[in-house]
């Protein structure tokens, strides 16, 4: 039945893009450039607020585009950053510079805040107060699956999000979903005075966009690379995001390999010199064991086993984060800690003071939302005792990042607001032009398996290989993945199938992208 149903829903979502055709995109000067290292200018355009109904109620995207540096450019790139919940205009004016060397500076690149987000037009945020973001940021913790009370009051805890997101969003949570960022993203596509094709770049969760985009909209593809791919399959019909975390612990034990093998800049190995790798990943465990039992203070901050977790989880991004994240280990450790260095490396994680708790409420309630409202009824267990299974699941999956997941699914089992409009086929699709899709060999937050999941339903597309730690190829700086990408932009070249890209700045150096841009000018 999903195959039958894919050609009319391809038909529907043509469509419904031209009932919504909007006119051409009109660029200015930007009140604020978001700290771009590159020009940028930005604009507006007015969209459908709820593409499911005919009416005059439009929405605002605000747009950020970093104009080509190869002028006239050959067109313009559409990104998406992640999350979901990850805003888009600054992310773009951050990593502009690498970006158009990425792209072969050929073409401009366009961002906007995705619905939902904390700078689009409509912020998905359930708790006005401290004090109630306070109680909610709480709850974000990484129970031990074998302590049952806690795993009872995280239930309830989602009980209450999705209680108070529903009274507080019951027409707004409805209009969040992928989905309908997606018909955004064609609608700037169709709005910037080209072709009307689709060239999209998406990274992380942009990758279940990209795909979802892919999918509605195959015979309107030109150049897209997804980037960092989640499994869109789960994401959309699973009780939670099992496949995310596949090689996260391999990747975590990549850290302490690293750590062994560069001594004079890793701490934890300086502090144990005879360890081998698998003692110092040893030592962490027993670590947690210790603090499960005991916690400890660090200025006004409980360290638990629930930090050691979360600190585990965001080594997982960049090897850039492994020489700070170790340090705080050795503190820990050794009980020698520096409270302004370990408070300040820990707040990027948690919250500890007012700014950091008002981080952390712009890009939880915003994945909550868009996440939770994404996933179909079969997804939602509903109760307690029909999600416990996928506890377990998680855990057994990944000892380090499993327990993380579970605060994000206990919500989504009990949501309570739907996606007005969700894609319900198989992701099997000849697209008009093909897919290039990269993975890191050890991605503990996108494991390449889900790349190779991906790219088997899109007909003629391509894996690009990079070998590295890390989440997505923007954290390994490489002059083969940087030629790779600068190709398939520039001419629309895909390498080979089994093509792998070395990675030219190993755990542990000061290499940066910066540098393998200096080398290329």
């Amino acid at each position: 039945m999903i195959h039958s149903r894919i050609p009319l829903f391809t038909q529907l979502s043509s469509l419904l893009a031209a009932a919504h055709a909007t006119t051409v995109v009109q660029w200015g000067t930007c009140t604020d450039n978001f700290g771009s290292l590159l020009p940028v200018d930005c604009g507006t355009l007015l969209v459908p607020l709820d593409y499911t109904v005919t009416s005059n109620e439009t929405y605002t995207l605000d747009l950020l585009r970093v104009p080509a540096t190869i002028q006239p450019a050959k067109g313009s790139i559409v990104l998406n950053f992640g999350g979901p919940g990850e805003v888009g205009r600054s992310t773009l004016a951050g990593y502009a510079t690498l970006l158009q060397a990425l792209s072969g500076g050929g073409y401009n690149l366009i961002s906007f805040d995705p619905r939902g987000t904390s700078a689009s037009n409509m912020p998905f945020t359930c708790y006005d107060s401290e004090y109630e973001l306070q109680k909610f940021a709480d709850a974000q913790t990484a129970p031990d699956v074998d302590d049952t009370a806690a795993l009872g009051r995280l239930w309830a805890r989602g009980t209450i999000d999705a209680n108070t997101c529903a009274q507080k969003h019951s027409v707004t949570g409805t209009l969040i979903g992928t989905t309908f960022t997606a018909r955004d993203v064609m609608s700037i596509a169709e709005s910037v005075g080209e072709d009307g094709l689709l060239r999209y770049w998406g990274f992380s969760y942009g990758t279940t966009l990209g795909a979802t985009l892919v999918a509605m909209f195959p015979d309107k593809v030109d150049k897209v690379i997804l980037d960092g791919v989640q499994n869109p399959h789960q994401y959309y019909h699973s009780f939670a995001d099992f496949e995310e975390w596949e090689l996260a612990d391999q990747s975590f034990s990549g850290m302490f390999n690293s750590c062994v093998a560069s001594p004079d800049v890793c701490s934890l190995a300086k502090s144990n010199p005879n360890a081998t790798a698998a003692d110092l990943e040893q030592s962490f465990f027993d670590l947690v064991n210790t603090l499960d039992q005991r916690p400890i203070a660090v200025g006004d901050l409980t360290v638990d086993s629930s930090v050691l977790y979360l600190l585990a989880a965001n080594s997982l991004y960049a090897t850039t984060s492994w020489e700070n994240t170790t340090l705080m280990f050795d503190m820990l450790m050794t009980g020698e800690i520096d409270e302004i260095t370990f408070l300040e490396f820990v707040g990027r994680v948690i919250p500890i003071d007012n700014t950091t708790l008002l981080t952390i409420g712009s890009v939880y309630p915003p994945l909550e939302g868009i996440h939770c409202s994404d996933r179909t009824p079969v997804a939602r267990a509903g109760t307690y005792d029909k999600f416990l299974p996928a506890v377990y699941e998680l855990s057994n999956t990944s000892k380090i990042i499993g327990r993380s997941d579970i605060s994000l699914s206990m919500a989504c089992a009990q949501w309570k607001l739907d996606a007005k409009e969700r894609y319900e086929g198989d992701f099997q699709v000849s697209p008009k032009n093909p897919v290039l899709l990269i993975a890191n060999t050890y991605d503990g937050h996108t494991p390449i398996q889900s790349a190779y999941n991906v790219s088997a339903g899109f007909e003629g597309s391509v894996v690009l290989e990079v070998k590295g730690y890390g989440h997505t190829s923007l954290v390994l700086p490489s002059l083969c993945t940087l030629q790779t990408t600068a190709g398939y932009w520039v001419n629309g070249t895909l390498p080979e199938p089994g093509t792998v890209c070395q990675v030219d700045a190993p755990p542990f150096s000061n290499i940066s992208w910066a540098n393998i841009l200096e080398e290329i000018s």
